[in-house]
């Protein structure tokens, strides 16, 4: 563990004491470096933690979002240097160091195996995505997203830390490996029917469950590219790992726990999908595109089963990495023509022919297409939803169709068609985008290949 962490915070004085000349490369290479490393924790194994020191540990299901999170920041970093071409050199160092560091709270919320530092790291993620947002966004709206997703965060996730009290005073420790073993104290009574509810609470708000997910869109359009990577790639998936790792340990969820939340997630799959083709925001489209993966991962983790579980991981993998990819192609027509709105920016194939390739891409793994690993992920998750109910069909499928609807519908409204008149010319597509589209797609074309190394199998 240490060998990636000591590395990730010696990039701070790294971004704080480069050169001007040599400050994106030095930092986007000691980040690729790191990534590079980190990608030895993927080797699948039948060990429940790996690594073990007494705070931190790898296992099955973390060792993929660690290695996602590692990946994703010389790509961060790659697509904001041209919205910061003309800032002053101390903007360009400030914003780096928040960016650098999101990774090792990250590293530690992933890795953690105390219920009392992964609610820190946890908690600590939300402030550098806000100084990202309500700093570096581009317009006045950015404040009201800041204040949507600092006050959701919060007051979803104070119930959390009391029952994380609860528990130590009541088991005595907040181990992971110790709670294995001791008995579920959450029975059901009203009191710990409440406790469980709160548990999930903070999780279900940050992966949003339909219903609470209305910080996302806001947070999301008014972001810079970074930080739109960041909450879509990574800080979403902190509340799905976090719903599988605690939903454990309360023991079998008791059924009327069960049943809103499976419910409000995939109609909120449904919902969103249908919201989707309603959209008139770029950003704001791909955002909701979002909320309906996430409400499939929910309600695959409350499930908590085997096939349910890998499902969720893989879904959780293939979507941070497709809707990274969606928001920095949004972010290059953003770049070129300074507007979101699907209208003015549609026809844009002739212009930049290489970048509908990536258009095109992107969308096909959005829709999950054979042989993509979203494919393979909603298929796990639809046939472990319908061995719990046959009825969910009916909703999982109607939310597929959804989904490939819509996101045709971006395809077609930001390639085809005609070129709006008020565009006369565009710069080209830079080597540095291409970079970053292909560092995005090539890890989900490859881990078709080899998916038990994202599925976190052997439990």
């Amino acid at each position: 563990m240490l060998k990636i962490l000591l590395p990730t915070i010696m990039l701070l004085p790294t971004a704080l004491l480069s050169p001007q000349k040599l400050l994106w490369t030095n930092t986007t290479t000691h980040s690729l470096l790191i990534a590079a490393i980190s990608l030895h924790w993927l080797l699948p194994t039948y060990y429940p933690h790996k690594n073990l020191t007494q705070w931190m540990s790898t296992d099955q299901i973390s060792s993929s979002l660690l290695v996602l999170s590692c990946w994703l920041l010389p790509l961060m970093i790659l697509a904001s240097q041209n919205h910061l071409q003309h800032e002053p050199l101390i903007r360009k160092r400030t914003f780096i160091t928040t960016l650098i560091t999101v990774q090792p709270l990250l590293l530690l919320a992933f890795s953690a195996t105390e219920l009392m530092l992964f609610y820190i790291t946890f908690e600590a993620t939300l402030i550098p995505t806000l100084i990202l947002i309500t700093r570096w966004g581009s317009q006045p709206e950015r404040l009201s997203a800041g204040i949507y997703l600092l006050f959701y965060t919060l007051i979803s996730s104070l119930p959390l830390l009391v029952t994380i009290l609860y528990l130590h005073t009541h088991i005595g420790t907040l181990h992971l490996t110790m709670l294995k073993l001791s008995h579920p104290t959450l029975t059901t009574s009203w009191t710990d029917l409440l406790l469980s509810l709160a548990l999930l609470m903070a999780f279900m708000v940050k992966a949003p469950l339909y219903g609470l997910h209305l910080w996302l869109p806001k947070a999301h359009v008014e972001a810079p590219i970074a930080g739109s990577m960041l909450l879509a790639a990574l800080l979403l998936k902190l509340g799905g790992y976090g719903i599988m790792r605690l939903t454990l340990l309360i023991g079998p969820l008791p059924s009327h726990l069960h049943y809103p939340f499976l419910t409000l997630a995939l109609w909120g799959a449904l919902m969103t999908s249908s919201i989707c083709l309603r959209q008139t925001d770029l950003k704001s489209l791909i955002a909701y595109s979002s909320v309906s993966h996430m409400g499939l991962v929910i309600a695959a983790s409350i499930l908590q089963t085997h096939w349910s579980f890998s499902g969720a991981m893989i879904l959780m993998i293939s979507h941070g990495l497709t809707s990274s990819m969606l928001f920095c192609l949004a972010n290059t027509t953003y770049e070129r023509t300074h507007s979101r709105i699907l209208l003015l920016t549609r026809g844009l194939q002739p212009l930049l022919p290489l970048m509908a390739t990536w258009w095109l891409l992107a969308n096909l793994t959005n829709m999950a297409l054979p042989p993509t690993t979203n494919l393979m992920a909603e298929l796990t998750i639809m046939i472990a939803l319908f061995n719990w109910s046959t009825l969910t069909i009916i909703l999982t499928g109607i939310a597929t169709l959804l989904t490939a609807s819509y996101t045709l519908f971006m395809l077609l409204m930001t390639q085809r068609g005609t070129l709006p008149t008020h565009i006369t010319s565009l710069q080209n597509s830079s080597t540095r985008e291409h970079l970053l589209m292909t560092l995005h797609i090539t890890p989900l074309l490859l881990l078709i290949l080899k998916p038990e190394m994202i599925s976190g199998i052997p439990l």
